[in-house]
This record gives C-alpha cells, sequence and structure tokens, in this order.
C-alpha cells in the first residue's frame, strides 16, 4: 500500500495478481499500558489500558496516516507479541472467529490469529495432507511443518474449533507436536440445549486457562477484555459503514487493511481514530467511471489470500461490504457489558454468528440480504476456497436470494491461492459487471 492518506489508482491491470504475502498473523507492540510489565499474567487494573485518547507526539511531527499504520500490520504485531512474551504474557493462537479473544485477554494472554494465507506453504503440508483439501487449512498446517510463522513459534497454546472437518482433522496432526486445546461448537444453533452447551464449552476453556497459566479469570477481568473488545469492534464498525456512501473514501481493499490479527493494541485503537477523523474527507480512488457496488461474502480474506478481492476491483468493482469472517461478520454484534454473568454474555455474542458449518443457516441468509440493501450493493460475488463444502453447498442458497429476492447478479468463484486463474476470474467478473452496466437506469 503506498504510504500516503492520498488514494493510488491500481497498479496491476485487471486479472493480475500482487505478489502473495509471507506469513499470516498479527500487529504493532506498544510498550505502554497495553502490553503490561507483570512477568505474571494478570489481567490488570485499568478498565481501560489504552485510554480514551491517543498518546501525544512529539512536537512538530507529523501525525501518521492509518493507512500506513496498517500496511505495517505483520511487522508490528512481530514486535507487539515479542514484547508480551518478554514481560511474561502467554500468546495463544487462534484459528476461528468463534474463540473468544475476551476470555484469552482476560487471562492474561495476548490472542493472535494464525490462518495461513501463502500459497508458498501449500506444498510442504500436501506431505501429509491431501492436495483436494482448503488452502487455508494446507497454508496454515505448512506453516506449522516449517516452522516459519514466528507466531506460531512462540505460541503457548492453539485453541482450535471444531468447525469444517478438515480443520478438526488437522488439528489433531498439529497436536502432536503442539499443545492444543479444541472447543467443540454446536452446529444446529436452533435446538434446545445447543446454547447450554456452547455456554459449557467456553466455561470449560476458561479453566484450561486459568489450569495452564496459573491465573484466575475473574468477572472484573473479563469486563475489561470485553470493553477492549467493544471498542475495537465499534471503531472498526463506523468504518465499514463509510462504505455506504455514494462515493466512499475507501477502496474494500484499503479497508480489509485495516484490523490487525492481535484485537486491542492501543496504537492500532489510536490508528482507528484516526481514520475516522481524516478519511471521510478523502477523495474516493479510482477513474472517472462509476464503480459496480459489490457484496462478497464467502470463505475469509486472511492476510496474504486477498487476490479475488484484487482482481474485483481491478476490473472496475468497489467492495463495499464483505459478508464474511475477515469482514464485518465478526464486528456487526457487541457483547452485553451491562450483563450480570460476563462469561454468558460473551457466549451469546459469538453463538450468534453464522458460518456456513451450522444447520440451517438462517442468520447468514438475513445478515446478507439486510446489508445488500443497506450498502446498496448492486451485485453479489461469492467466493469458495476449494474443497470447502459447506460454502459450496450453500453458495446454492446465497444465489436465490441474490437473484428471485434481491433482484442483483451472482457470481460465484470457487479458487484456491494460486494465481494461476486469476485472468479465468478477471473475464468473468468483467462480464458480471456488464451485466450490471446494462440494467442500471441511465
Amino acid at each position: 500500500m503506498a504510504d500516503s492518506c492520498n488514494p493510488k489508482p491500481p497498479k496491476t491491470p485487471c486479472g493480475a495478481s500482487r505478489q502473495p504475502c509471507g506469513t499470516g498473523a498479527p500487529k504493532k507492540a506498544d510498550r505502554g499500558p497495553c502490553a503490561g510489565a507483570a512477568p505474571k499474567p494478570s489481567c490488570g487494573a485499568s478498565a481501560d489500558p489504552c485510554g480514551s485518547k491517543a498518546a501525544a507526539r512529539p512536537a512538530g511531527e507529523a501525525p501518521e496516516c492509518p493507512l500506513t499504520h496498517f500496511s505495517r500490520m505483520i511487522p508490528n504485531c512481530l514486535e507487539y507479541a515479542t514484547a508480551a512474551k518478554a514481560a511474561g504474557k502467554p500468546v495463544v493462537g487462534i484459528l476461528c472467529e468463534y474463540t473468544p479473544r475476551e476470555i484469552i485477554m482476560a487471562a492474561g494472554a495476548v490472542p493472535v490469529c494464525l490462518c495461513g494465507g501463502s500459497a508458498a506453504t501449500i506444498a510442504s503440508a500436501e506431505r501429509d495432507l491431501p492436495a483436494n483439501l482448503c488452502p487455508l487449512i494446507k497454508s496454515t498446517y505448512g506453516y506449522h511443518i516449517e516452522k516459519t510463522n514466528p507466531f506460531l513459534e512462540m505460541a503457548d497454546l492453539m485453541v482450535a474449533e471444531t468447525t469444517c472437518d478438515g480443520k478438526k482433522k488437522m488439528y489433531e496432526l498439529m497436536a502432536r507436536s503442539r499443545p492444543m486445546y479444541v472447543l467443540e461448537l454446536t452446529q444446529k444453533p436452533d435446538d434446545d440445549g445447543a446454547f447450554a452447551h456452547w455456554l459449557g464449552e467456553l466455561v470449560k476453556l476458561k479453566a484450561e486457562l486459568e489450569r495452564r497459566f496459573g491465573v484466575q479469570i475473574t468477572d472484573a477481568c473479563l469486563r475489561k477484555a470485553i470493553a477492549t473488545m467493544n471498542r475495537e469492534r465499534s471503531l472498526r464498525r463506523r468504518l465499514a459503514e463509510l462504505m455506504k456512501a455514494d462515493s466512499p473514501p475507501l477502496t474494500g481493499r484499503e479497508l480489509l487493511d485495516l484490523k490487525s490479527s492481535i484485537s486491542g493494541i492501543c496504537a492500532d485503537l489510536a490508528a482507528y481514530e484516526k481514520a475516522l477523523a481524516v478519511l471521510p474527507g478523502r477523495t474516493p480512488a479510482g477513474g472517472p467511471e462509476p464503480r459496480v457496488r459489490v457484496l462478497m461474502t464467502g470463505v475469509p480474506t486472511v492476510h496474504g489470500a486477498e487476490r479475488v478481492l484484487e482482481i474485483i476491483e481491478t476490473c472496475g468493482g468497489l467492495v463495499v461490504v464483505q459478508e464474511n469472517c475477515t469482514g464485518v461478520r465478526p464486528i456487526l454484534e457487541d457483547v452485553d457489558e451491562a450483563a450480570a454473568d460476563p462469561l454468558r454474555a460473551i457466549a451469546e455474542k459469538y453463538f450468534h454468528l453464522p458460518c456456513s458449518v451450522m444447520t440451517p443457516n438462517d442468520r447468514r441468509l438475513d445478515s446478507i440480504r439486510d446489508l445488500a440493501r443497506a450498502y446498496r450493493a448492486e451485485c453479489i460475488i461469492e467466493l469458495v476456497w476449494q474443497a470447502c463444502l459447506t460454502y459450496d453447498v450453500e453458495s446454492y442458497r446465497v444465489r436465490r436470494l441474490a437473484e428471485e429476492e434481491l433482484n442483483v447478479p451472482y457470481l460465484r468463484i470457487e479458487t484456491d491461492y494460486s494465481p494461476s486463474d486469476s485472468a479465468r476470474i478477471a473475464v468473468r467478473v468483467e462480464a458480471l459487471f456488464e451485466t450490471v452496466r446494462a440494467a442500471s437506469p441511465g
């Protein structure tokens, strides 16, 4: 990304892919009050360790553009995690939005998202895993085999989850040499007893973190973590809502970069605040032609796997909202800070996530319907990673919603991390946009 708040036109032609990333990981280390100095993990005493305002900047020093700050997300996260580890804080790897960061933070630990987004590690993974498997699973496992993700290597624990079958079996292999705890998700959310089961899983996770790290997770610690995460979710929601404008100040690709693999970092929260202050007056990116407003849904576009989104926007689209786990899905709902039982409140928020592993998954359709209308999407593009059967089958329902109820064109794209099909995808996207433009009045 350009080191400036001024938008730059795309440097790659439609269909061309940027160089894939390296490791998928976290954000900047602020050695201030967020990092904590106690050698033994503790949730601390301050209800708002970052404060409500950004730290003072030396006189005469120009404020950093928030886009520049988040363009350094990986080194920022590595600095933060390294400092936290040196201060005695455990590092806990997570691989799904169902894993509540609040409980990990309340244990005095640092939750780090470790989903792999690089094609470079897949060959190593295929020594143990089948080739016909989701690239996110293979990339993540490839980092495990190669030991090339520093965040994974410093992790004191992995908290996994029973979402898709491929991930579950991959976790078994990782657990042979890494400490692993697996959350069991209920996959029939409307059944009696489903929520009670999920709450019980979080009670057991809390107990495991207390046992493993020798801490007590009090209600006060949980409330402090809830406040931090709610603040972050609120700031990110407000940034996402900038895309509702007729001429948004960001591209979808830029908005995707405005997040971190480690939540609650003070420098990040300050950068979100700064972005909300400066971006509304920013000149929209793009050429003179109006861009096609796209709702993108489906699998997560993790760090390093943004190729399809980039193709969409270099072909004349503007991804105004992403209904997926790297977009707005995990930030649409907060945890009730006033609830009498904070752990139960956390369970309720995460229980509502509409992942495609749930059956039936009507909540996801409701969310797509609401978002398409709020962001005035002109078409829906669904991204499905190769061998992701749950999203692949559920795409039937999404197509019907788009074409029969919302009356917008729909395109399903199935791919993996290889750029070999970029030109073909670009042709299909361009054809979709021609259909949208042909149907537009005037």
